[in-house]
């Protein structure tokens, strides 16, 4: 058993809360436990100026904590200068991505912000699985405003941690365990078992390649455990089968 109480590939408990912000084309709170994170997807009618005359869209993301998210206060980041910051917006971009075909959404651009309101862990993989729900709700309210002609997504997308404790894959880390183990990683996945991105660090001692395909299997049992979540709200318009 594990300090909260969950066995070893038990993931926290997940809610996706739909619609939550008044004025987003699409939005959703999606809540690991205790982390929280507030996702919007907000539509402009132009692509970024490089990507003008091509034909294609864009789909990118930025990723802020607020002040007392955390245990202690972080300073807000007003310039998105921070190295952390800078690099889980921009996994958070890859990832949701990897979810559209770019060149069906047009010359259009999405971005989704995803706003941390309390941090325990977990808050780039619940970013990602909460902002590809908003980014969905967002693409299908384009189509039926006929600002796209068909919906883009080509499959789901899910992340979750796992971690490596005395041997043993750990699923879903919270702060605790995260700020304490020596093997932590992040899978980025979709629905048809394809991985986006994987990113492991081993704090102490190195883990082996049989313990790379322990977590492998605990994180993608995760995914699809999460795509069943993502799929209660937007299955309506694109089923998990797709």
């Amino acid at each position: 058993m594990r300090t909260d109480g969950r066995l070893p590939h038990q993931h926290r408990s997940v809610l996706i809360t739909p619609h939550v912000s008044e004025y987003a084309e699409g939005s959703a709170l999606v809540e690991f436990g205790k982390t929280k994170v507030l996702c919007t997807a907000s539509f402009e009618a132009m692509a970024p100026k490089w990507l003008q005359g091509t034909g294609t869209g864009w789909v990118t993301a930025e990723y802020g904590m607020l002040p007392r998210a955390t245990h202690q206060r972080v300073k807000r980041d007003r310039s998105q200068s921070s190295g952390r910051t800078q690099e889980i917006s921009r996994l958070i971009g890859r990832s949701l991505r990897a979810a559209v075909d770019l060149k069906a959404l047009g010359e259009k651009q999405i971005t989704v912000d995803c706003d941390v309101l309390l941090a325990d862990g977990g808050t780039r993989t619940a970013a990602i699985t909460g902002g590809f729900v908003a980014l969905a709700l967002a693409l299908e309210k384009l189509l039926q405003v006929s600002e796209i002609k068909k919906n883009p997504l080509i499959h789901y997308v899910s992340a979750i941690s796992v971690g490596l404790q005395k041997g043993n894959a750990l699923l879903d880390l919270n702060y605790d365990e995260d700020s304490s183990i020596g093997t932590d990683m992040n899978f980025v996945m979709t629905n048809k078992g394809e991985f986006i991105e994987i990113q492991g660090t081993a704090e102490h001692a190195p883990f082996s390649k049989t313990d790379l395909m322990g977590m492998l299997e605990v994180a993608q049992k995760g995914c699809e455990s999460l795509f069943e979540h993502q799929a209660k709200i937007i299955s309506p318009f694109f089923p998990l089968g797709e």
